[in-house]
């Protein structure tokens, strides 16, 4: 695994390492994608029910890290991987929906009460995926039930 140096200015050896990382683990997502949807297709019981929950946590995991690496290899900033500012509000349309405003933070302790559906923290799926992105694009991210896509209508970085 990559340890952040605080340096987005890599040798020839250091990127490739981390390119090496990053195509391993476009594999291991892909191979466990293909896991879930086998398993989607099969009945089981309840254990087969948390195994599957379990990877789709881990997969989760492994789009968090390739969306931090695919960062630093653009030459973000080590000490914030991929992240928007706290405080940053975006505009959102999911599909069938009607536009919502949503708050970035950084820490779940910071939602104020009866703001829980209106907040969303910087480092999940959706929140890394927003990263450097410009109002009028969709956005595709992942989650433990599967890609899932949003339109970015407006984004106001403090």
């Amino acid at each position: 695994m990559v340890q952040d140096s605080g340096s987005t200015e890599f040798t020839d050896q250091e990127r490739g390492r981390i390119e090496e990382e990053l195509a391993d683990l476009r594999r291991r997502r892909d191979q466990m994608r293909a896991e879930l949807q086998d398993d989607a297709e099969t009945v089981g019981d309840r254990g087969d029910a948390a195994d599957a929950l379990q990877r789709s946590e881990d997969l989760a995991g492994i789009d968090e890290q390739i969306n931090r690496l695919t960062w630093l290899l653009a030459g973000g900033n080590a000490d914030t991987p991929g992240q928007l500012s706290n405080g940053t509000k975006v505009t959102l349309r999911f599909p069938g929906d009607e536009p919502v405003q949503m708050r970035i933070i950084h820490f779940l302790e910071e939602t104020p009460a009866g703001e829980e559906d209106t907040t969303l923290t910087s480092d999940s799926p959706l929140g890394l995926a927003l990263f450097g992105r410009r109002a009028g694009e969709t956005v595709t991210y992942s989650t433990p039930r599967g890609e899932l896509q949003v339109e970015l209508l407006a984004i106001d970085i403090p």
